[in-house]
């Protein structure tokens, strides 16, 4: 599994997804390539893709955005887009760079910020766990302890006036 992101500042978000393929314990690596500044390398790295044994990649950015659609691009690996919210316009200007891709060229688009990032990575896994037991039974183990957390929620009774 590849994680990729723009720039160093978007790993507070991305983060996310290395937690969770961590906690999952998903072979990945994680790299900083960006599509504006690095454009060989972000070219290199979608041709080199498939013939590495990468299974699918996250790729977040902020700002224009590019990345997770060039890579989508560069490679018929599977790319996660994570919308990493920028300093002006909280992400959306993002958000609409990745999932407007063309017709041909998909990019799987996330929310905005950390819950997207993890998203992603969980959308992989499972993705993944279509052919791996092992993660397959992590996955509904996973979402068990989640619905179990839902249902011992306790909601404070009304406060009377």
């Amino acid at each position: 599994m590849g994680v990729i992101m723009g720039s160093s500042s978007d790993w507070e978000v991305m983060r996310h997804a290395v937690d969770m393929l961590t906690q999952f314990q998903v072979p990945h690596e994680v790299k900083v390539i960006s599509a504006h500044r690095m454009p060989a390398d972000m070219a290199q790295y979608g041709a080199d893709a498939r013939r590495v044994g990468l299974r699918a990649i996250i790729a977040g950015a902020g700002g224009a955005a590019h990345l997770p659609g060039m890579m989508a691009a560069l490679t018929s690996v599977p790319v996660f887009g994570v919308p990493v919210p920028s300093r002006y316009l909280r992400g959306e200007d993002s958000l609409l760079s990745i999932v407007q891709m063309p017709k041909g060229v998909p990019v799987a688009t996330f929310a905005i910020g950390e819950a997207g990032a993890a998203n992603a990575a969980l959308h992989a896994i499972a993705n993944l766990a279509t052919t791996d037991a092992r993660l397959a039974e992590q996955l509904d183990a996973f979402r068990l302890k989640q619905t179990e957390a839902a249902r011992a929620m306790v909601v404070p009774p009304p406060q009377s006036s």
